[in-house]
């Protein structure tokens, strides 16, 4: 049986495909649990942590993998990431009343989606596209036709409690023909929603591929991890000039406060702190945090 937080890759013997399929379950829940978050934009961010875990199996160096989509409409901002270490992270910006039953592109008015690859040792990367279909699959479909021009097809589901994808792909440089990618882009096109969420990798894919000669990978497991430090917080506070630091610590009680947006972890600077940061930066460490 499949278990939850986990990624397995899927290889096809005689056919030029690669594949992954990712369930997502209690990390999702902790996304879920930072903020209270309409039932559509809970249901989408399922949808995003499936999708990065997914495109995190194309990763071949030490990094992260970031998925955004930004739009001009009540919901601004949908964000998830995954490392090359499986850690995942997600967040919503969000005002006003969200419509449950908008589609996704509809609540992102005049959204775009942007795939951003991002090396701890090399050149960032970032490819985007408009958002024109109504699901998050498509337009992440579409996004490798236009900027990879890799044959691909992605499945999607979440329903609040847990998250599922399938990822299929043609591999660059293939000699398939294409004939065998539409044999089995038709199989997956069949899976419905509720089978991902449901049924274990091993049915599902027998129900799928049972005449095709594919197998499962031995599974990677995800986790929830935010990557936030008092380091790295104290480096967004220099920003702003020492004088405007104490000015603003002034104002409130003599202490800046600064919360992760990811994971609700507060970093408090009082005075010394503060400067500290422009005269004795290894006065500060990362172990005072409050949770």
């Amino acid at each position: 049986m499949s278990n939850s937080d986990e990624i397995q890759r899927i290889l096809f013997d005689e056919i030029d495909v690669r594949g992954a399929v990712a369930r997502v379950e209690d990390s999702y829940q902790e996304v879920l649990s930072r903020a209270n978050y309409p039932a559509v934009i809970q249901r989408v961010l399922g949808e995003m942590l499936a999708a990065v875990s997914l495109l995190s199996t194309n990763l071949k160096f030490e990094g992260r993998l970031m998925l955004q989509a930004a739009g001009e409409g009540s919901l601004r901002v949908l964000m998830a990431e995954c490392s090359h270490h499986q850690n995942l992270r997600a967040i919503a910006r969000y005002d006003g009343d969200i419509d449950d039953n908008a589609a996704f592109n509809e609540l992102l008015v005049n959204g775009r989606l942007a795939l951003t690859i991002e090396p701890d040792n090399g050149r960032r990367y970032q490819g985007v596209v408009p958002l024109e279909k109504p699901t998050l699959a498509g337009c992440l479909q579409d996004y490798f036709r236009q900027s990879e021009q890799l044959s691909t097809s992605i499945q999607l589901a979440a329903d609040g409690k847990r998250a599922a994808g399938l990822l299929l792909q043609v591999l660059p440089a293939s000699d398939s023909g294409d004939a065998d990618w539409q044999h089995i882009n038709t199989l997956a096109q069949t899976l419905k929603g509720e089978e991902l969420l449901e049924l274990d990798n091993e049915t599902m894919l027998y129900r799928l591929f049972h005449e095709e000669n594919c197998r499962l990978y031995d599974p990677e497991k995800l986790t929830f991890h935010c990557d936030c430090t008092r380091s790295r917080s104290a480096e967004a506070l220099k920003m702003m000039t020492e004088e405007e630091l104490l000015n603003v610590a002034e104002e409130h009680d003599g202490v800046i406060e600064v919360s992760c947006h990811f994971c609700n972890e507060l970093y408090r600077f009082d005075e010394a702190d503060i400067r500290a940061l422009f005269h004795d930066a290894g006065q500060l460490d990362d172990t005072d945090n409050l949770h």
